[in-house]
């Protein structure tokens, strides 16, 4: 391979992930891997195996087109910053796509939430939504991955309910086809590695779907320990969250995953991992077995 593929967000889980199948798996030379990160510090393991290491801050517009010069593949992992009163997550992305089209990028790929259409419930999916409208009208050809919630999400919740015996949701019998965030980078990894240009979109997710029922049954299967659902109105559940310290923006956060549950707007399940990696995605149970001690405590 001679094109220089890079990857912002390169410290954080699915970055670093990334980068890592690039380089064990696919075998692309370090020397054609820029790892782009705000504390180039955090990737001292990437230089060490030769990756090239760029400072770039999502909010520095100027820092973004230094990091992207020479480029030829940018994904744009989506950051972590969600202060939704003043849209700077948007802001950031939309710095990074302009970057990317004064970089003369060949191709961008992005990491999005599955429907983020503005009838999302989601609080945070118009950042998404934007985010791919802005791709699109900037004309460079593009992969956009609407990745679904990560097994490892279920750490927000578990640990606390498992303690409790009691899982307090406001989901109904809503599904979730979790997936590993593992799965996704190899998913990612072999994408952005690959050789087409088209443009397409992928919906990553778990094998399957399942109720809030179906994973407390699934949890207090693996861990031996009764977990029983109790659902709630959204606003109790908002409480709720607040209650045991979580600001007041995040909880209504959390509060409009659930919402977004409820109304079968990811319950979607799809072969894409498999289709881009080659390999079966983790399915929960072996996510669940695999995180027994942690989860149960």
């Amino acid at each position: 391979m001679s094109e220089t593929l890079l990857v912002t967000g390169a410290s954080g889980q699915l970055g670093h992930g990334v980068i890592q199948y690039l380089l064990d798996k696919h075998k692309v030379p370090p020397a054609n891997i820029i790892a782009a990160t705000r504390n180039p510090e955090s990737v001292a393991d990437l230089a060490l195996r030769g990756v090239v290491v760029r400072a770039a801050d999502f909010n520095d517009a100027a820092s973004l087109e230094t990091a992207f010069k020479g480029a030829d593949k940018v994904l744009i992992i989506s950051t972590g910053d969600l202060d939704l009163k003043s849209g700077r997550r948007l802001k950031q992305h939309e710095n990074a796509v302009a970057a990317a089209k004064n970089a003369g990028i060949s191709h961008l790929l992005y990491t999005s939430m599955p429907n983020p259409e503005p009838v999302s419930p989601v609080l945070f999916a118009d950042d998404h939504y934007s985010t791919e409208q802005a791709i699109k009208a900037s004309g460079i050809p593009y992969t956009i991955f609407r990745n679904g919630w990560y097994q490892e999400n279920l750490f927000m919740a578990l640990p606390h309910a498992i303690a409790s015996g009691k899982w307090y949701t406001s989901a109904g019998d809503g599904r979730i086809a979790h997936g590993a965030r593992d799965d996704m980078a190899a998913a990612i990894a072999a994408s952005l590695a690959g050789a087409s240009n088209e443009s397409k979109t992928y919906t990553l997710t778990g094998p399957h779907a399942y109720t809030t029922a179906e994973i407390a049954a699934l949890v207090s299967e693996v861990t031996g320990k009764p977990l029983d659902v109790v659902q709630v109105p959204d606003e109790a559940l908002t409480e709720g969250v607040k209650a045991s310290g979580v600001p007041e923006d995040f909880a209504e956060v959390i509060v409009s995953f659930d919402v977004n549950t409820r109304s079968g707007r990811i319950a979607m399940v799809t072969d894409a991992i498999e289709t881009l990696s080659g390999r079966k995605p983790k399915t929960l149970k072996q996510f669940l077995e695999a995180n027994k001690a942690a989860l149960a405590g």
